[in-house]
């Protein structure tokens, strides 16, 4: 039981690690300008340290000594979460363009007629040959971190399972394995929840003092203490690796299941059972769907619905998960209720699949426009691009600035400047901008508040959140009976092997590219991105419905191919 107990703490630590970095993958584009693709390929990236070594680790189960395999991996897993979070203190302090003068730079961001200089050294100076270092320097560390991260976590899952089955009485061995896996559902939620924490800290909390940051949560340009959340997970994980290391090895030899020469026979043999492949080639699309949902879809709620990567998360792992875990509670409660035929089970995973797709399809409809922006999707006849409208040219306005505001017409500015604003009012205790004048792009009264302009569909957010939340249930009921039809279709002595070529084949089809998919579809959607020393970095703007249709269209399709 101690075992047990010791387990679920170390497979809920693990998850934090690599669920956490899910729930704040906008704000780490953001602070060092990455596409959604590459942050598709960096999530992705643990399973492939995974896949290479699962297959073997599971064969040479029984042959070594498990607790202390798990606790090595658990010390892996340890070091690839302080790795993660790693590039936050090798790289200097977030930078943003600021409206009021501090003790870094006294250049802002509002136009100035006469004095086009000053512009100049704004935009080349983050363009050094340092600048470009850094960002490779903190690509290369992540993938490393993400590779180690999986190959931490290649013993944990197997060999506890395997321990526990093995000296468990044959009458508790399901509860604890339930427990268990229930933990694995549970561990995502809370990883999001700690993502909502840390994400209302401000990213250099440990650089700068509270007074200099002139951003609050709710500016567009707010990035959150991302790599706060690592340390905690990542301690979390070295503590829970302790007890692993005491553990005994004790264990009668295990026959192995098959010889290394029967291996492409029962490969084969599994490969060839028709009822086994469709469903395991049903649950690749859901693994698909699920991949893009838990990568994007913080990123999804923030663009739609204009809300803080705080509030996302929070809605996220309160609503979406915990909905998850329901459905397959569910399921199961079905299964054992009814003692459903392998008939049953294919006819309730159908029905789950069918409503899902009911209840999803309203989905692609519901969501914002996007926002008019003045250069970009918003014209007058006389315009040149976002930073040269005519009423701006005076200004001389640089190209990459960025600190989005409203103007009293409801059309978005992308800098004071871009606007014409002179002038900038200031809350006087804490030094954070109240508002804009003087601005000559702005018709009426020239006055325009800090922030972007909300879509002004807030009262869709609600049907969304409880359409998306039943989606989940209905699609996730047809998780249990669907490993019932693998279980009861093959035969009792390829079961292990089966399992295992089935998570493997979920990994290679989905688990890895799934996220990189989805990146590169959002990445089309884009209207502005933001240039840093001439590449493409983070993207400002995405055309809303493009990026609603595109993304939802995407798990549209894969829910479609597993019914």
């Amino acid at each position: 039981q101690f075992f047990v107990f010791c387990h679920g703490l170390l497979q809920l630590s693990q998850l934090l690690v690599s669920g956490y970095l899910k729930s704040s993958i906008s704000t780490i584009e953001r602070r060092y300008g990455l596409s959604s693709k590459t942050l598709g390929l960096l999530a992705s990236f643990n399973e492939v340290g995974n896949t290479l070594l699962i297959v073997f680790i599971s064969y040479f189960g029984s042959r070594v000594h498990r607790p202390r395999f798990i606790g090595s991996g658990a010390i892996l897993v340890s070091l690839a979460g302080f790795l993660m979070a790693l590039p936050h203190f090798i790289t200097g302090p977030y930078e943003y363009d600021q409206s009021v003068a501090s003790t870094f730079s006294n250049i802002t961001d509002l136009c100035h007629p006469r004095d086009s200089g000053s512009w100049a050294n704004l935009s080349n100076a983050t363009c050094t040959r340092r600048a470009t270092r850094e960002n490779h320097e903190v690509l290369l560390v992540m993938f490393m971190a993400q590779t180690l991260l999986g190959i931490g976590g290649v013993p944990i899952q197997p060999f506890g399972i395997s321990y526990i089955d093995d000296f468990a009485s044959e009458r508790n061995s399901p509860l604890y394995l339930g427990i268990l896996f229930s933990v694995t559902v549970i561990g995502p939620g809370v990883a999001f929840m700690l993502g909502s924490a840390m994400l209302r800290f401000y990213v250099d909390i440990d650089k700068v003092s509270r007074d200099e940051v002139q951003l609050t949560p709710d500016n567009p340009r707010w990035v959150g203490a991302w790599w706060l959340g690592f340390l905690v997970a990542a301690s979390l994980v070295a503590l829970s690796a302790v007890p692993y290391f005491f553990f005994p090895r004790e264990m009668p030899k295990e026959q192995l299941p098959f010889l290394l020469a029967g291996f492409p026979l029962v490969l084969l043999r599994n490969l060839r059972h028709p009822v086994y492949l469709l469903v395991v080639l049903a649950q690749v699309n859901i693994s698909a769907m699920v991949a893009g949902l838990a990568t994007f879809m913080g990123k999804f709620l923030e663009r739609q619905f204009s809300l803080t990567a705080s509030l996302a998360n929070m809605i996220i792992g309160a609503v979406n998960i915990p909905g998850a875990t329901v459905g397959i509670v569910v399921g199961g409660a079905i299964l054992k209720r009814f003692q459903m035929s392998l008939r049953r089970c294919s006819a309730l995973c159908v029905l789950g699949m069918f409503l899902c797709l009911l209840v999803a399809f309203p989905l692609l409809f519901l969501g914002c426009p996007t926002q008019k922006i003045a250069g970009v999707t918003y014209s007058d006849s006389s315009e040149f691009g976002p930073h040269e409208l005519e009423c701006n040219l005076h200004c001389h306005c640089p190209k990459k600035a960025y600190n989005p505001i409203c103007g009293s017409n409801s059309i978005e500015y992308i800098s004071p400047c871009s606007a014409g604003c002179r002038a900038v009012n200031i809350h006087e205790h804490n030094n954070s901008v109240l508002s804009y004048t003087n601005c000559s792009c702005i018709s009426h009264d020239g006055l325009a508040t800090p922030g972007t302009c909300s879509t002004g569909c807030s009262h869709l957010f609600l049907p969304f959140v409880v359409l998306s939340c039943l989606a989940g249930i209905l699609a996730s009921i047809s998780h249990t009976p669907s490993f019932m039809l693998i279980l009861r279709s093959i035969q009792p002595e390829d079961k292990s092997f089966a399992v295992g070529i089935q998570f493997m084949l979920l990994r290679v089809l989905a688990w890895m590219p799934g996220p990189v998919l989805y990146g590169s579809a959002i990445d089309t959607t884009c209207i502005l991105w933001e240039k840093r020393c001439d590449r493409k970095a983070a993207c400002r703007y995405y055309d809303n419905t493009l990026f609603r249709q595109r993304y939802l269209g995407l798990q549209f399709f894969f829910e479609v191919g597993a019914f």
